[in-house]
């Protein structure tokens, strides 16, 4: 649902920081009195007393496999005994979980906030009465978005399209893309007119009703698994194999070499190398299905974590400006402050906003934002679907920000994650192998790690598990840290005893 926003943008003002924040011995900030604060009864400790799964996982994991698949299944929850940072699976076993449903709880389970507003009048009419967003919005619709989602809207952007989920958040900004290429070429919208030409073609999925046109993405990138997106998704062969995919192109994401600070060279020379096959690809292009946008993640999250500096983006956009293509900025892994700013891209310093960012995940909701209304369409209609979002969702996100805001969460992500990186940072200089081109300094908690192989990340994983550590994967061999905003050392203490303690017990 399109609403341009009528009030002041609400940056990310920090409420009560004085009193949320102690003091260490050392002078160095602590945080867990916030986390404490929003769930006095959290766990202090995991707790794993059975085999993984256990007999009343496997049980419910049995039952569930006569009506879907379940080969994909990691655990099977009990989320009424979830709670704050920690997840109980069906036989009562409790873990640290720092992989949060990958990477989509940003305030902790069953976090007191969301109970409260779930059991409002406004929450339970909004459920019982799910509407039509494009057709019939509720008359305080602008008030929610403006309250909620775009209260926190990237820098210089101040209108929301919703959406459903990340894919869609994609595929949908690539309609209005190809829509906006194509107005261009038309000389804009005023007095425009389709060809009968053009309307009788598309329906025969030929052009010129049907153009030949392209989204650019990068090479390892995960934008979804709808038909567009997934056809800008490169990061595994399993999610698109079998699957009919557009002819589009793609360029070499930034290969940084490890430790960063004795590479700036190598880095800096890969960056520009990429930048120019950004440049000649667009050009190459341009005769046979010209690139209306390119897509990129801050950090390209379900490939590996792979970074890239801030050069690289800011010549990124300049050449993409330069080639009249937009450039959509992915923040569906990286936004809502994991990476210590609230949106990863504002680390980058870019000179101007990027024409979209895409959310979902720790949003719960989904959609992306913009500034330029020329991105809309001059026609209803033409980008439209039933739901266009959920107002349940856009609710939640309300209350999300204001939680946020209140207990000052993306800072307390931030100086956590910094102190975190510092620890993770002891612990492969002691155990290099095990923690290899780590990752993710001055990122926040979005931190990761490369193990030899992907054989030795898996057996990782399943090891930590045992320790009572919930931990993702990514890319061929990579370990990532996906944690809510709410945790703190206290949870940092735990992760860093359980990577030590597989570690030393294991050989690589």
């Amino acid at each position: 649902m399109l609403r341009p926003s009528t009030r002041l943008v609400t940056r990310r003002t920090p409420i009560f920081r004085t009193l949320l924040l102690g003091s260490t011995q050392n002078g160095s900030r602590s945080f867990a009195s916030a986390t404490r604060s929003i769930f006095p009864d959290e766990p202090t400790a995991t707790s794993v007393t059975t085999d993984l799964p256990g007999p009343a996982s496997k049980a419910a994991k049995d039952e569930m496999a006569r009506v879907q698949d379940v080969r994909a299944v990691n655990m099977m929850i009990d989320y009424d005994k979830s709670l704050g940072n920690f997840v109980a699976d069906a036989d009562g076993n409790v873990l640290l979980d720092v992989y949060a449903q990958i990477a989509s709880i940003a305030i902790g389970y069953n976090n007191p906030a969301l109970l409260k507003a779930a059991q409002t009048p406004e929450f339970a009419k909004a459920l019982m009465n799910r509407p039509a967003l494009g057709n019939f919005p509720s008359k305080d619709w602008a008030h929610v978005l403006e309250d909620g989602l775009l209260s926190v809207c990237p820098p210089g952007q101040d209108k929301v399209y919703t959406a459903m989920c990340g894919s869609c958040a994609n595929e949908t900004a690539y309609k209005a893309a190809f829509m906006y290429y194509r107005a261009k070429e038309r000389g804009g919208y005023e007095g425009q007119e389709f060809t009968a030409e053009e309307l009788s073609s598309c329906m025969m999925n030929q052009a010129p009703g049907s153009p030949e046109l392209s989204i650019l993405s990068f090479k390892h990138a995960f934008h979804g698994r709808l038909f567009g997106s997934l056809s800008t998704t490169r990061s595994k062969e399993i999610h698109k194999l079998d699957i009919p995919a557009f002819d589009w192109p793609v360029a070499d994401f930034p290969q940084l070499k490890y430790p960063l600070a004795e590479n700036e060279a190598a880095n800096e020379a890969e960056v520009d190398r990429c930048i120019a096959q950004v440049d000649e690809t667009i050009k190459a292009w341009k005769s046979k299905k010209p690139v209306a946008a390119c897509i990129v993640e801050p950090i390209q999250s379900e490939g590996g974590d792979r970074h890239a500096p801030a050069s690289f983006f800011q010549k990124l956009q300049k050449t993409l400006k330069d080639n009249n293509v937009l450039f959509i900025v992915d923040e569906v892994q990286t936004g809502v402050g994991a990476t210590g700013k609230f949106w990863a891209h504002e680390h980058f310093n870019l000179p101007s906003p990027p024409d979209m960012v895409t959310f979902s995940k720790k949003f719960q909701a989904a959609g992306w934002y913009f500034n330029n209304p020329e991105l809309v369409p001059n026609l209803p209609y033409r980008q439209f679907n039933t739901w266009m979002g959920d107002p349940i969702r856009a609710l939640q996100a309300r209350v999300l920000v204001q939680e946020i805001n209140k207990h000052d969460l993306v800072n307390q992500t931030q100086a956590v994650g910094s102190r975190l990186f510092a620890k993770l940072e002891e612990l492969q200089r002691e155990y290099p192998t095990h923690l290899g081109d780590l990752r993710g300094k001055d990122r926040g908690t979005f931190i990761a790690w490369d193990l030899p192989t992907g054989q030795h990340r898996d057996a990782f994983l399943q090891s930590m598990k045992k320790e009572g550590v919930l931990i993702g994967g990514c890319g061929a061999k990579s370990v990532r840290l996906r944690p809510t905003l709410t945790f703190d050392d206290s949870h940092a203490k735990i992760l860093v005893d359980a990577i030590r303690k597989v570690a030393s017990s294991t050989s690589l």
